[in-house]
């Protein structure tokens, strides 16, 4: 039998190390793909938390408002408007005074209004507008105020003044229409074209309110107040704002929800013909009559309320169909009022708002130019619709029924058979919006329902059908 030799000392020294070389570099690998796969892991784990944050829904919670007020105007009317929208258990943000109000203890734990803020000293910058108010450059650093609050997962910034009213929901649909991870600032003109022209057309005006998205509002809030310095001469707030913004390189997007209403007198017009857009905001309501007849300021606007409440997307939007039996042509501002004209009226010449107010400021002709199309409000009661107002609104099994009833004018030799109704009830579904239908809005049918008598008239608001025309039907 052959003997296999032992091996030498330095044969086995070569295969330990060996082993130990081959074992290193296993544990090597090892670790190099748990670290890829932990890694990886992560990676994916991180993009799925931005994806998920991205396609979340904006909501209020994604919201901070800053309202510009001051002291005298804050223990009066004002913060009465602000309680109608304001809704403390969602909402984030603070109203700005230049030093707390007298009163301000009796507000201290007041949840249906938002906390006081008391904005920085401004006396170090310029202000050489000749009859301004050089509170306008406190009230531009709100922007910057309101970002320094330094509140967590917001994906837009609101202001507004002290008299705007936003109606909540609408204003977070209109802004999910966005990339809140992109530079945006969105608001509206003034409705006279001469406000424009002096102020700038590519200016949010401060009293509608506007929106500037999160990472737009960091970027401007650290360059604001050297920007500032260099426009002591602009009259208002907003044109600084809009300055700096424009400084930045981004310019305006319109969303006609928003209303700076720079009108005085009756505003029926504007509101009964309101664009395809949600009602995002309404100001200088203490300058115009109250939206409802027979109604205090504020009472007007609790009742227009009720509505909004019920249906917020499809307040003030404008149906329009045909009695083909009378010839009626009738207008449905849903949530607000219903007119019947006597006559047939093409689709074309009933959507221009009917100017039923005058404007902000009496001058030259410029100053009654508006930025939309209007029509003649006749100055005979008589050869006008036959107007309904919203008496009540309520959800039922079958959808929502709001009912209007009639608006008495002094007429006395028109009895033609509008003006024998005392009542019109519109049956709806809710009207949930989504993205598509806020990038391409189009317009509702009506039809009118067989007539319970009594004279009641039943409208139904539904869809369009998909190439279905609005139109008086032979």
């Amino acid at each position: 039998m052959q003997l296999i030799p032992s091996p030498t000392k330095t044969q086995v020294s070569s295969r330990l190390i060996n082993l130990y070389i081959i074992s290193s570099s296993v544990c090597t690998i090892f670790l190099f793909a748990s670290f890829f796969l932990v890694l990886t892991s992560s990676k994916n784990s991180y993009i799925s938390s931005q994806d998920a944050y991205a396609t979340t829904p904006t909501s209020l919670d994604h919201v901070v408002f800053g309202i510009a007020s001051n002291q005298k105007s804050w223990t009066s009317q004002r913060k009465e408007y602000v309680r109608l929208w304001w809704k403390h258990h969602s909402m984030r943000g603070c109203v700005f005074l230049e030093s707390l109000p007298p009163d301000h203890h009796n507000y201290t734990n007041d949840t249906t209004l938002p906390p006081v803020c008391i904005s920085g000293d401004t006396s170090r910058f310029r202000y050489t507008y000749k009859g301004g108010l050089r509170s306008a450059i406190r009230v531009a650093r709100v922007v910057s105020e309101t970002v320094a609050l330094n509140h967590s997962n917001v994906r837009w910034y609101v202001f507004g003044d002290d008299d705007t009213v936003f109606i909540p929901q609408n204003l977070v649909k209109t802004l999910s229409k966005y990339d809140h991870e992109l530079w945006y600032y969105i608001g509206a003109n003034s409705e006279i074209y001469e406000q424009n022209r002096i102020f700038g057309f590519g200016m949010a005006f401060g009293g509608a309110g506007f929106a500037i998205s999160y990472p737009l509002a960091k970027a401007l809030a650290k360059v604001f107040d050297s920007c500032i310095e260099r426009y002591p001469h602009l009259y208002g707030s907003d044109s600084r704002i809009s300055s700096c913004l424009a400084e930045l390189g981004v310019g305006l997007t319109h969303e006609p929800g928003f209303h700076q209403n720079d009108l005085r007198g009756d505003t029926f017009g504007l509101l009964a013909s309101h664009p395809l857009a949600p009602l995002v905001s309404l100001h200088h309501l203490e300058h115009t009559d109250p939206i409802f007849p027979n109604r205090t300021t504020m009472q007007a606007l609790q009742h227009f309320f009720k509505a909004v409440n019920v249906d917020p997307h499809r307040i003030l939007q404008k149906t329009v169909c045909y009695d083909r039996w009378f010839s009626w042509t009738v207008s449905v501002s849903w949530g607000y009022a219903v007119q019947i004209y006597g006559n047939h009226m093409p689709l074309r010449d009933v959507l221009p708002v009917q100017e039923t107010f005058k404007p902000w400021k009496k001058g030259p002709v410029l100053s009654g130019v508006y930025t939309f199309n209007t029509r003649e409000h006749h100055p005979d009661p008589c050869r006008r619709p036959v107007v309904f107002f919203l008496d009540h609104v309520s959800s039922r099994e079958d959808g929502i029924m709001s009912i209007y009833k009639k608006s008495y004018e002094n007429c006395s030799y028109d009895m033609a058979s509008p003006r024998k109704l005392e009542e019109v009830r519109v049956l709806s579904q809710k009207l949930d919006l989504d993205i598509k239908q806020l990038q391409a809005p189009r317009r509702h049918c009506c039809h009118i329902l067989p007539s319970t008598g009594g004279g009641v008239m039943d409208i139904g608001i539904r869809e369009c059908k998909h190439e279905e025309l609005i139109y008086m039907h032979s």
